[in-house]
């Protein structure tokens, strides 16, 4: 029968912005939409193991909601207008085309493979639902085929797939992407993922199994059907892992156009594109060109919206959102402002302390750290009372552990870890520390000091120093000029108790490059959360990412609780199981005090100009911007 697997990557850029909706009600309507839906067979398909039947779709945990023969996915319209050009905007550089390598790896350009703009270029054996937590339906493949214990997984090719070039997809370009991908890809996504596959091999005419060591990551499956599929007589796989601006050749519905470094990214059409009736593609690609600008600042960038420049700008400041959106083109009605509404958890934004520094080692001054940021003080001065504090990995959702007692099943797996988790975490009752919102809480300042004394810190006149009597004193490493009023803030605050925090805004490349190679003390910055955490998850916080250049485990944590409880959700075999080892590693994280949490917004919040609309239902993750389309005349 058609079994489960998915994956929750998001592949270099900017996270895409949460915002809010009942995610207990969502889940279970997905949960139980998947679990009712039948399971149905396709004929005439290699079959890796006996007694079982290849599917059109497969999910992590229960069987896909959507039936074999579907129309279209419920949040694209398929009479969707198609033609005119879309304009997207980031700040920022490029100086490659290359988005599977460490190399320029955050400074490859936007719209190739992507999150948010979407997979334009390249695609992936199979396709992902935004309505379900994680359920991959046929693309590149048109079935998949897998036995319960996920030892292996097979997929047959769609006779019609082929690359932009016009030669078809064969089983061979398949095995020769997961190869590349394993020795020459991003070391913190592919070589990762991909070292337990033991065997690749062709099966029939158009079908490619691929065999693993075990069935441990139940997740692995999905994340081959997610990865890109690189044609193998186009690709030089010598030099494959040097940056490029070189156009590259891909099977997707758009092909690499202009290409001007740093400054402009256009995307063409492909009037050929080979899937463009399929039922996982109708009401996307809907635009025949995509143009995608850089602008070295968010004000710049702004103003260029404001001016028409281009036409889609997600907004996360409050500020910005509430007092700038004023310009004429919003007030006679070219302009609209959305809030939308999701079912996703909402992630994690916040300062990444570097736990590399010995200034950070201790989870006390970790924890002394969390609790003088004044987010009170911070919502009402700075943002209008716009935001919600966060106090969980997974904020506003069943995955979440704060405020509920740990299960049997979560005490279980932290049984071996004792230390890891704070007691007031385990059993739900710890709460963030709230302040009076005065910028200056006597009572937490006191707290927080009470926390640094035990950490060996002692106060010296005015200034906070350690047992050699080095000063407390850190740099915040900053991208954008919008982020120094919260740094401020904080730093501020950090001062009463004798810190001294500096902060030091730089351009896009400067930061990609010392956030790549760790050289930097606190970041600003966030952790995207899906319905379906997995394998990302090693990238963001095990033992084996904290030394791995380009990583994004920018704590350092090291800890044998957090590497466990990634294991355990990766290979949990049904949501209750998944269930908790997502709530455990909430638990160890939150008790780890690696991140001062900052605060996240109840809704996306975006504007457009009415020369582009979307359709009317969105996904549970939110607006899907490749079914956006020019808006009909008239």
């Amino acid at each position: 029968g058609c079994q489960a697997a998915t994956a929750g990557v998001f592949f270099g850029g900017t996270p895409a912005h949460a915002g809010k909706a009942e995610e207990i009600t969502m889940s279970k309507r997905f949960l139980a939409a998947r679990i009712a839906c039948a399971l149905l067979a396709m004929a005439a398909l290699p079959v890796a193991h006996a007694g079982a039947e290849p599917s059109h779709g497969m999910a992590m945990h229960g069987e896909p909601a959507l039936p074999k023969g579907f129309d279209h996915f419920p949040y694209a319209d398929p009479d969707a207008p198609k033609g005119g050009t879309i304009g997207y905007a980031f700040q920022g550089t490029y100086d490659s085309v290359n988005p599977f390598i460490v190399k320029s790896a955050t400074t490859t350009s936007r719209g190739i493979w992507d999150a948010s703009l979407g997979n334009n270029v390249f695609e992936s054996l199979m396709v992902r639902n935004r309505d379900e937590a994680f359920t991959l339906y046929g693309l590149i493949a048109d079935s998949v085929d897998m036995p319960d214990d996920r030892a292996s997984v097979t997929f047959t090719i769609n006779p019609a797939a082929k690359f932009s070039d016009g030669q078809p997809i064969t089983p061979e370009d398949v095995i020769f992407s997961l190869e590349l991908l394993r020795e020459k890809g991003r070391p913190n996504l592919y070589p990762t993922w991909f070292k337990t596959v033991t065997k690749s091999e062709k099966v029939g005419e158009r079908g490619v199994k691929f065999t693993f060591a075990n069935g441990d990551n139940r997740e692995l499956p999905m994340l081959i059907g997610l990865m890109p599929i690189l044609p193998k007589h186009a690709t030089d796989a010598e030099t494959f892992d040097q940056s490029t601006l070189k156009p590259m050749i891909g099977s997707g519905p758009y092909v690499m156009d202009t290409i001007r470094p740093g400054e402009q990214f256009i995307l063409k059409r492909n009037p050929d594109y080979w899937g463009k009736d399929l039922n996982v593609k109708r009401g996307f690609d809907n635009f025949d060109v995509i143009r995608i600008d850089y602008y070295r600042d968010r004000n710049s960038m702004f103003e260029g919206f404001k001016k028409g420049l281009y036409d889609v700008n997600p907004e996360s400041d409050p500020s910005r959102w509430l007092e700038s959106y004023n310009f004429p083109a919003v007030t006679d009605g070219r302009v609209v402002k959305e809030a939308i509404p999701n079912g996703l958890p909402k992630g994690m934004l916040g300062f990444a302390l570097n736990t590399r520094r010995a200034q950070f080692a201790d989870v006390r001054t970790r924890k002394a750290l969390e609790m003088l940021f004044d987010f009170e003080w911070v919502n009402k001065n700075l943002f209008s009372g716009a935001y919600s504090l966060n106090a969980s990995f997974s904020q506003d959702s069943t995955l979440s552990a704060f405020g509920v007692p740990a299960s049997a099943a979560e005490k279980a797996l932290l049984a071996p870890f004792p230390d890891a988790v704070d007691p007031a975490v385990m059993d739900g009752t710890w709460k963030p520390t709230v302040s009076d919102g005065s910028g200056g809480d006597r009572k937490v300042l006191r707290a927080a000091l009470e926390e640094l004394r035990a950490a060996g810190w002692r106060l010296e006149g005015n200034k906070l120093v350690d047992a050699s009597g080095q000063p407390f004193a850190f740099e915040i490493l900053l991208q954008d000029a919008s982020q120094e009023r919260i740094a401020s803030a904080f730093g501020r605050t950090l001062s009463r108790v004798g810190i001294t925090a500096t902060t030091r805004t730089v351009d896009a490349t400067q930061y990609q490059r010392r956030v790549q190679n760790f050289d930097y003390d606190v970041i600003m910055t966030s952790w995207p959360a899906s319905l379906s955490p997995g394998s990302e998850q090693s990238n963001r916080w095990s033992s084996a990412a904290a030394d791995m250049m380009g990583s994004f485990n920018y704590v350092g944590a090291k800890e044998p609780a957090i590497d466990a409880m990634i294991a355990a959700l990766v290979a949990a075999r049904g949501q209750e199981d998944f269930v908790a080892a997502v709530r455990a590693l909430d638990r160890v994280l939150i008790s780890g005090h690696y991140v001062v949490p900052l605060y996240y917004l109840p809704d996306q919040w975006v504007a457009r100009w009415t020369t582009v609309d979307h359709p009317k239902t969105q996904s549970v993750y939110g607006y899907t911007l490749p079914t956006w389309y020019a808006a009909k005349k008239g």
